[in-house]
């Protein structure tokens, strides 16, 4: 059987997969894409092609002897970018993992140490397949030579043999070097003779074969002006020759051994992965390792889950000793899946538990009479000296809750433990660690805990199938939770994940089960008011636009506007004229149908999100909705909700108000709602230790009054609401690292103006402005920036050279510290007032977080008391240089309560 090799063109992959990807970088700012892209496509040709000798060609900086007889070869060409650049040696670092020779020498391109090694490889027998996107080395092909040329990106090769360059291009591999020589080459700055293109190139060459021939019976060329080229340009169509060859002998000793398909350094290929966080591409590298190492009986496979340790317990006497087994261990991993039909009455399918992953336990619930089974688990779940381990814990929680079993002394959550390490993850799926930290595969959670709250998914598929998943899942965790917690340790992250994150998983929990009540009626009738509010405005429309239309179609719409009724366009997209919000906004005063246009869309929006949706998932056993809280989704580290997302009710329109009224307190029980007061400005005084801002909070005064007065320089008794209102678009700017454009969108004003309110507030506040700076070097020296709990944020946007991603990311910089104590701050509030509603045994529950404000349902006899609770928990969570303030109201509803 005729052995293979392959031989890659390392400059020109490398070049091809940084151009036809996305900018992709580490945490730390690292950039990827183009080793990402490289070893996409060399795990590729590895699987499709299983070479028996590999190698891989680099250029070398050090001028070539084509530069030493031209001069102004390759001259013009544009420098490496630096982000392409700083890939190059960690490219190099990740070919010594696997073990694939690599070939560079000095004087000689990257090509030529490819047509030598060809030629040797075809005089020994040998097939040579040449990866590469450059043309030039289709004058290598042959029958035993062939090119796997690049076309589309890095995903499509096509394979190249002397039959396929003749059939294309109309000439023999050795032709193609006179195709090059006549023609020349832009990208190389090969000269060619001047005014002959590819089709007189090639047209010549059938006649004459060669430039020399050519060169000598010029005679022969019947077009006068092409003759007169040719003659003239002799000497620079032989040159041009001579630079588009390439050497088949260089001086360089070949041992076939070096380029003998060897074994890779698996522990450093997934040190190495890791660390450029190619998570996905982890189970291809293991996969295509043991294909190509399946004789070696050291081959480092994948670990196959169907051989997992399992003991299913199927009768209490067994269950017994599993429990005493976790008494004696002392901790337990859980994961259950559920029927996921409803949150308070859901039952629990099957469960998968172990200790430290080595022995695996699966109980299926139908085996067991519920009282016995539930009564045993209770035992233990709630017995405080048990360290309770998973991914995702809230959802044990919360799946135990029917059962009236309260899980106690939560020890550690892998997820939570992730987004600390890095808040910027796409996803915290056990999937997705299990392949990072691993290198393993295992099913996805949504086919575990299916895609929604009322989806039944895989406890439907066979038993031991299910088995085989739920006790992966938990040996998973029980295998990377010590090296999470390690992690944790090392970036000094254990206060603010011991003390606020993994105790908030409990809060969290507990509030998605006790949900917020609604009133329905009150629902319905909106959608009414709503319903008649729209076929309102629809008419008033039609009748502006003098046609009917879909007033829900851009295109239609934009013709009405921009055609019919002749207003300017603001923007135009690749579907037609652009009618976003913006472009309306700028429209405003232009048409009386713009307006009704804005109105229309709020209400329409308002009935189907919030009246419609809110319909849809009132629990009908509870009468309440019950959102899910979402503790790993912001980079700031801010809560978030979803089904309903509670934190995006619109507030701006009384009509978006009005929603508020829906949401009510049980009988007898009223809202207690704290909101903080103008924290984030109070963390940048803090922050910043802005004499000026500290001053203000300390004496209890407006801070947009008195900035107000700072900027447009007039006693604070003098201020106008107008004044007052551009002075709060600055404060909130700065907080968001605001530019001048931006404050000059908010406030409608020119962007000089804008630029001397930002530039007045700086100057007033000085040490708010040398935060900024010294905020932004800091995040550029660390690659990171830190909340006051020092939540950690990586910001390689600071390293791009794109100035709008770089501004982009001081702009982060600078409100990270800020928006993320808040944050911070908040959590240890929710954490403080849970426990102590619970250590005392309150009827009160907190029910609700959205952004920087809580509310309690509360019994009315509790209010005082527990009001009491809220107000010191929440100005005490933290101390800084100023007091925390918290605004405090009470009512039957929402919006009342606000």
């Amino acid at each position: 059987m005729q052995e293979r090799l392959i031989i890659i063109d390392g400059n020109s992959l490398i070049n091809r997969a940084f151009y036809a990807l996305p900018p992709l970088t580490t945490k730390e700012g690292n950039h990827t894409n183009a080793i990402y892209g490289f070893v996409t496509m060399l795990l590729k040709v590895m699987e499709d092609y299983k070479p028996d000798y590999i190698g891989v060609a680099f250029d070398k900086k050090a001028p070539t002897f084509r530069h030493k007889e031209f001069t102004e070869y390759k001259a013009g060409r544009k420098k490496m970018p630096p982000e392409l650049a700083e890939q190059m040696e960690p490219l190099k670092e990740v070919l010594d993992a696997f073990n694939i020779y690599r070939i560079e020498l000095e004087g000689f391109e990257a090509d030529d140490l490819i047509g030598t090694l060809a030629k040797h490889c075809e005089e020994k027998g040998f097939e040579s397949l040449i990866v590469t996107g450059d043309r030039d080395a289709l004058q290598l092909t042959s029958d035993c030579t062939k090119v796997l040329f690049t076309k589309k990106g890095i995903s499509q090769l096509e394979i190249y043999d002397d039959k396929k360059v003749m059939e294309e291009y109309e000439v023999t591999p050795t032709q193609f070097i006179d195709l090059k020589g006549l023609m020349g080459d832009k990208s190389d700055n090969i000269p060619g003779v001047p005014g002959v293109g590819e089709k007189t190139a090639i047209k010549l060459l059938k006649q004459f074969e060669t430039i020399e021939n050519l060169i000598q019976n010029t005679e022969e060329i019947t077009a006068t002006k092409l003759r007169e080229k040719i003659e003239v340009n002799r000497e620079q169509a032989m040159l041009s020759k001579r630079l588009a060859t390439i050497i088949t002998n260089v001086p360089v000793d070949i041992n076939l051994d070096d380029l003998k398909k060897r074994e890779a350094d698996h522990e450093k290929l997934m040190e190495l992965f890791r660390s450029y966080e190619f998570n996905s591409l982890i189970p291809r590298i293991k996969k295509t390792i043991e294909q190509s190492t399946d004789e070696n009986e050291n081959t480092y496979k994948l670990e196959n889950n169907t051989n997992q340790n399992i003991v299913q317990i199927k009768d209490i006497v067994s269950l017994k000793t599993m429990l005493d087994e976790v008494k004696k261990q002392g901790q337990i991993v859980l994961k259950t899946i559920t029927e996921e039909q409803n949150i308070v009455t859901d039952k629990i399918v099957s469960l998968a538990v172990t200790t430290k992953g080595e022995v695996l336990y699966y109980i299926d619930f139908k085996d067991f009479s519920e009282d016995d089974l539930i009564y045993n688990l209770k035992q233990v779940l709630e017995d405080d000296s048990i360290k309770k381990i998973g991914h995702d814990f809230k959802k044990e929680i919360v799946h135990f809750y029917p059962y009236n079993i309260n899980i106690s002394n939560l020890h550690f959550d892998t997820m939570i433990g992730e987004y600390l390490i890095d808040a910027a993850r796409s996803s915290y799926s056990l999937k997705d660690l299990a392949i990072g930290y691993l290198g393993e595969e295992i099913v996805d959670e949504e086919k575990i805990m299916g895609k929604g709250k009322n989806q039944i998914s895989l406890w439907e598929a066979p038993g031991e199938e299910l088995k085989q998943l739920l006790c992966s899942y938990v040996r998973v965790v029980a295998n990377i939770s010590n090296t999470i917690k390690e992690k944790l340790e090392n970036l000094g992250l254990e206060k603010l994940y011991y003390e606020v994150e993994l105790p908030l998983v409990e809060v969290l929990a507990f509030m998605e089960f006790q949900g917020i009540k609604v009133d329905r009626n009150m629902l319905l009738d909106l959608e009414i008011e709503f319903k008649e509010k729209i076929d309102q405005l629809t008419r008033e429309i039609y009748t502006l636009a003098d046609v009917e239309f879909n007033i829900n179609s851009p295109k239609q719409l934009g013709e009405i506007l921009f055609e019919k009724l002749g207003l300017p366009p603001i923007k135009k997209t690749k579907t037609g004229y652009s009618t976003n919000a913006d472009v309306l906004e700028k429209l405003h005063d232009q048409h009386d149908i713009i307006p009704k246009i804005s109105e229309y869309r709020q209400v329409t929006k308002l009935k189907t999100t919030y009246v419609d949706g809110l319909l849809n998932i009132i629990n009908p056993v509870t009468k309440r909705i019950h959102s899910s809280f979402n503790q790993t989704v912001t980079t700031t580290g801010r809560i978030s909700s979803t089904e309903p997302n509670l934190q995006n009710i619109p507030v701006r329109l009384e009509m978006g108000r009005r929603l508020r009224k829906v949401f009510i307190s049980d009988d007898g029980y009223k809202f207690i709602d704290a909101d903080y007061s103008q924290i984030e400005l109070r963390v940048l005084a803090h922050i910043a230790n802005d004499e000026n801002l500290i001053d203000t909070f300390i004496k209890n005064q407006d801070i947009h009054t008195r900035t107000a007065s700072e900027i447009f320089e007039v006693p604070m008794e003098e201020v106008t609401p107008l004044m007052r209102g551009d002075a709060k678009a600055v404060n909130f700017g700065i907080v968001y690292g605001i530019s001048d454009f931006g404050l000059s969108q908010n406030l409608n004003i020119p962007v000089n103006k804008a630029k001397k309110y930002i530039e007045s507030y700086l100057d007033k506040y000085p040490s708010v402005r040398k935060y900024m700076k010294d905020i932004v070097e800091e995040g550029k020296e660390k690659g990171y920036v830190v909340t006051l709990l020092h939540r950690r944020r990586y910001l390689p946007e600071l390293k791009s050279s794109n100035f709008n991603i770089r501004s982009f990311g001081e702009r982060i910089a600078m409100n990270t510290p800020i928006q993320g104590s808040a944050a911070d701050i908040i959590k240890i509030a929710m954490v403080t007032v849970y426990k102590r509603l619970k250590e005392g045994n309150y009827k009160a529950k907190l029910i609700l977080q959205v952004h920087d404000e809580l509310i309690i349902e509360c019994p009315e006899n509790e209010v005082e008391t527990v009001t009491k609770i809220l107000q010191e928990s929440m100005e005490n969570a933290i101390k800084m240089t100023v007091p925390l303030k918290v605004d405090l109201s009470y009512a039957n509803n929402w919006y009342d309560a606000k």
